[in-house]
């Protein structure tokens, strides 16, 4: 049986590179690539793909928030994560934001299509190379040693928070998001109070280290 698969992530040369090493076996076809979290959704709930990889910092909407929306409205096509970044915070994000696996970018293509295999088939897959740092953001996160939650905010908050880390005026988030300004200065000051921040560069800082977004743009 063929998987049907999207790539999703920012950079399109990974996406070709990613589509040919997949398609060559000829039991994966990919049927969309995306460049960013909410085409993803979009995509996801048009294909209902099999399995959807996903790269974790992405601009509009990051891959967290897009495998929460994904999880929730389309719950048989699994997301993978696929990511650069070998740190817990984005591990056990992905993971508690319905992602069934998690490989860092640098593994074997042989490792790539057996995690998409085993999660397309319902089970979990996390690749070798990040499982004891799972384990050791579960001790922290047991001993309470984890920062500010960003599963504190809403939905909406968390768009915001993205948008506000890009660097997106008010006007500009009000105008993407349908609200009015006076809303997104709301939210904003509500984000900043549930995790204890004071400023923009605080905010920034928090959603590059949290994955929400980065600098690679």
């Amino acid at each position: 049986m063929t998987i049907k698969v999207i790539l999703a992530d920012d950079h399109k040369i990974v996406r070709a590179g990613l589509r040919s090493l997949l398609e060559s076996g000829g039991q994966i076809d990919v049927v969309a690539e995306a460049e960013n979290g909410r085409e993803t959704v979009s995509l996801t709930k048009k294909l209902n793909p099999d399995v959807v990889v996903m790269d974790v910092a992405m601009p509009d909407m990051n891959g967290v928030d897009a495998t929460q929306k994904i999880a929730r409205q389309n719950p048989d096509s699994r997301v993978l994560a696929l990511s650069g970044h070998p740190d817990g915070l984005f591990i056990t994000g992905m993971l508690e934001a319905g992602a069934k696996g998690y490989l860092l970018k640098d593994v074997a293509t042989e490792e790539l299509i057996l995690a998409i295999k085993t999660v397309a088939n319902g089970r979990i897959y996390v690749s070798p190379s990040v499982s004891d740092t799972l384990v050791e953001d579960y001790l922290q996160r047991v001993k309470g040693e984890v920062g500010p939650d960003y599963d504190a905010l809403s939905t909406r908050e968390r768009e915001v928070l993205q948008l506000v880390a890009e660097g997106r005026s008010t006007a500009q988030i009000a105008n993407k998001l349908s609200l009015s300004e006076r809303t997104i200065e709301t939210h904003r000051k509500r984000i900043m109070d549930k995790l204890g921040l004071r400023s923009i560069a605080q905010l920034t800082k928090y959603a590059i280290r949290k994955g929400i977004t980065s600098l690679d743009d």
